[in-house]
């Protein structure tokens, strides 16, 4: 089955706010399995022991497979699924948020705790950042010495990232291309080699990738 481009966290960050004295603290982390996720909820708790509540939503998948959400203790409906509902609004998967609680003795009600743990969610994903896993092809090239220069004055034009140089009777080349970009990038080398070049395909992986190489 070919791989689909899907939307995650780009790094861990947290963020915090108080409302009506109670401080709310999210934290969000990249996940690509559910015991990642499980792990990383494990780490929160244990850091904060103290507080009122640690609710949570993580999504695993890159067809969002897998949803758990919690209210630890908050009433029904006004913790975890106001977390996992700003997850799917922006999109995101393979990722987990948590907002901890520590009460400040003022209660919110229904309503309020809804818009503060959406709130909690928010700020945690902004604080991550949202970015896109592309499917990506890793090549191996390897390139006559002749030809070197010409190839890399095509490459840098090319929407790929070189990832390692190795240098024997000829230069090998490891790069990376986005799936979406493959049938053309090999297109456009082979023809520039007129044949002479080879790109060995050596695998399929995901890989995020900078916002400049969005076209």
């Amino acid at each position: 089955m070919a791989l689909k481009p899907y939307k995650t966290l780009i790094r861990r960050a947290s963020d915090q706010f108080v409302v009506n004295k109670s401080r709310f603290i999210g934290y969000g982390c990249p996940c690509e399995s559910e015991e990642a996720a499980l792990a990383f909820l494990a780490e929160i708790r244990a850091k904060h022991r103290d507080a009122t509540h640690n609710c949570y939503a993580y999504i695993i998948g890159p067809n969002m497979g897998v949803m758990r959400y919690s209210d630890d203790g908050e009433p029904g409906g006004t913790a975890g699924m106001p977390i996992i509902e700003v997850m799917k609004a922006r999109g995101v998967t393979n990722c987990a948020v948590v907002v901890t609680r520590y009460f400040g003795g003022v209660l919110l009600g229904a309503g309020g705790l809804v818009r503060a743990y959406s709130q909690g969610a928010a700020a945690a994903v902004n604080a991550c950042g949202v970015g896109v896993m592309h499917p990506t092809a890793r090549y191996l090239i390897e390139i006559p010495y002749p030809l070197l220069s010409r190839v890399d004055y095509f490459l840098a034009a090319e929407p790929v990232i070189v990832e390692e140089k190795s240098f024997g009777a000829a230069v090998t080349y490891t790069l990376v291309v986005r799936a979406a970009d493959e049938d053309g990038f090999i297109a456009r080398l082979i023809d520039l080699s007129e044949g002479k070049l080879e790109p060995l395909r050596a695998e399929e992986v995901y890989l995020a990738w900078p916002e400049e190489a969005e076209r």
